[in-house]
């Protein structure tokens, strides 16, 4: 009996796979061109016919939206733009009925300036107890308290009228939460509760290794004349060991409700940290369950790169008793269908429009697709990706929306071009996004209309129907989810081979074809094989 069989079925999260929802672009079922809950409901059954096991909701909370949603002005409500709680509660039970649980975006390390605590700490004034619960600090000599870098870019302080200054480590219309006030450590208690007690199965925790922050506030170095935003242990504002006590807090939560019919509630973390003995942290038994894996994502089209992080990443989790997850991209990383068919150094520092080899990318995507979901433990999907969409790198600026774009002083265009509304049917933008012909928020490309679910549902050789196949299979074979894998040592260097119980998975990351090792049943591969000979770009699954 495999590992996965004996587990009990409430560890379904260690061997799940999600689908990332990014609300505003996914769906829009009232015409504004803001994609919406009621959009999320349409589509229910199309994520079911996928077949992937949950829905990752990324923050849908009233916002203004300077951030995508994250940052958020009430944790309670949905965002009126999106729909109503009454929705909400609507799609939780409708996405049980249908067998996919449901997890929702939590942003803990900062809110939005318009939350009702950063206006009321505003006006109360320097000394406020209201202040106390954000870092509010004065100057030195008319500089900021610290010299941190935000994350979008300038620097994570910005003065206000009366002189102090207020931390932002992302934007400046994200004030940073001050997790040392138990008065913030209650109210997210609170809103846990509150979200778990309407049926959510889960929360995946923004920036999860940022919340504490090293209170006596001392400069990072400077890397090339500036400060670093490397996160080097002992950074001041990551990894800091405090928010290993507030993930043990939330545990506890997540566990009392263990007995009810529904089961227990989980967390995942994405917090950026290498290498993976650090991350492991984050999932101790009594800590969150699962963390995506970023150096997957990260790594090379190589098969040295691939195993080394496999390797390490299975190897420190697995010692703390915790799944892998693993992930090839999201609503804040450059699609990987075209981060393979460019310059991977190019692809991850975002240094423009690069020469983009889309059908090279397209023919690596999908086999990352079979590599990824024949991995030991569960996988990440974001929106499109199973339809095989590129970033969209041609966007006018005029549109362009993330802060990333003016806070790097337009040097950097941001995460937008993965945030392209969802192609669903028709030969022209909307593409079914909504109802008529009114154009969504982001501009879609005029030569989508192949990429369609529609076009592609019924075709035998489409990207959507690869994964259809991909996780039919991995839902119904005993070796594959959560376990074990065993590399298969006489593959050639660049060929990733290995076996979990009767199946095996082969990635041919080469420039020649390799021939397919002997097998029972030949179950599934990203590109056609002939003569026995697996070409280079390819992934075939395999019995034996």
């Amino acid at each position: 009996m495999t590992e996965q069989a004996t587990r009990p079925a409430d560890d379904w999260w260690r061997s799940a796979v999600v689908y990332q929802v990014y609300p505003r672009s996914f769906a829009d079922a009232d015409g504004d061109g803001t994609g919406d809950v009621n959009g999320i409901r349409a589509r229910l059954p199309y994520l079911a016919e996928l077949g992937v096991d949950a829905i990752w909701i990324s923050p849908w909370y009233p916002s203004p939206l300077l951030d995508g949603g994250y940052d958020v002005s009430d944790y309670r409500d949905i965002n009126p733009e999106f729909g109503t709680l009454a929705d909400a509660d609507a799609l939780i039970a409708e996405a049980h009925a249908l067998g996919l649980r449901i997890l929702i975006d939590l942003v803990p390390n900062h809110c939005s300036w318009e939350h009702p605590w950063f206006k009321a700490a505003l006006a109360a004034g320097k000394g406020s107890p209201e202040r106390e619960l954000f870092w509010f600090r004065d100057g030195v000599d008319g500089r900021p308290p610290t010299n941190w870098p935000a994350t979008f870019g300038g620097g994570a302080w910005q003065q206000i009228d009366d002189g102090q200054w207020y931390l932002h480590m992302f934007d400046i219309s994200q004030p940073d939460w001050n997790w040392d006030h138990p008065k913030v450590i209650e109210e997210f208690d609170s809103i846990l509760r509150f979200w778990f007690d309407r049926g959510i199965d889960g929360f995946r925790i923004d920036v999860a290794d940022s919340m504490a922050k090293d209170a006596t506030l001392p400069d990072v170095p400077l890397k090339d004349g500036r400060p670093t935003q490397d996160k080097y242990v002992g950074n001041p504002f990551y990894d800091q060991p405090g928010v290993h006590a507030i993930h043990q807090r939330w545990r506890a939560i997540a566990d009392e409700y263990a007995g009810t019919p529904q089961g227990p509630r989980v967390f995942v973390a994405e917090a950026w940290l290498s290498p993976p003995e650090r991350l492991a942290k984050y999932v101790r038994s009594n800590e969150l369950h699962s963390a995506f894996n970023f150096d997957a994502l990260r790594a090379a089209w190589d098969a040295k790169d691939l195993r080394e992080v496999i390797d390490r990443s299975t190897g420190s989790l697995w010692a703390v008793g915790a799944p892998a997850t693993w992930v090839l991209s999201n609503h804040d990383t450059i699609r990987h269908r075209t981060r393979y068919g460019r310059a991977l150094s190019d692809a991850l520092a975002g240094a423009g429009v690069v020469p983009t080899d889309l059908a090279l990318g397209l023919r690596r995507a999908r086999a990352a697709a079979l590599l990824e979901l024949a991995l030991p433990g569960g996988a990440y999907i974001y929106q499109g990706d199973e339809l095989g969409l590129p970033e969209v790198e041609d966007l006018p600026e005029e549109v362009l929306d993330d802060p990333v774009w003016e806070r790097s002083g337009h040097t950097s265009r941001g995460r937008d071009g993965c945030r392209v509304p969802i192609p669903w049917s028709g030969t022209e933008p909307p593409y079914g996004f909504g109802p008529g012909e009114g154009q969504p928020w982001l501009p879609q490309p005029a030569d989508w209309a192949p990429l369609t679910a529609t076009a592609q549902t019924d075709d035998p050789d489409s990207h959507l129907t690869l994964y259809k196949a991909a996780l039919r299979i991995r839902r119904d074979h005993s070796d594959l989810g959560e376990g074990r894998l065993t590399w298969d040592e006489d593959a050639p260097a660049d060929v990733l081979s290995f076996t979990r119980g009767t199946f095996r998975c082969i990635t041919n990351l080469g420039t020649v074809p390799t021939p397919l090792p002997p097998h029972d049943e030949l179950l599934l591969t990203s590109a056609a094989v002939a003569d026995g000979q697996l070409p280079p770009d390819t992934t075939a699954w395999l019995t034996v």
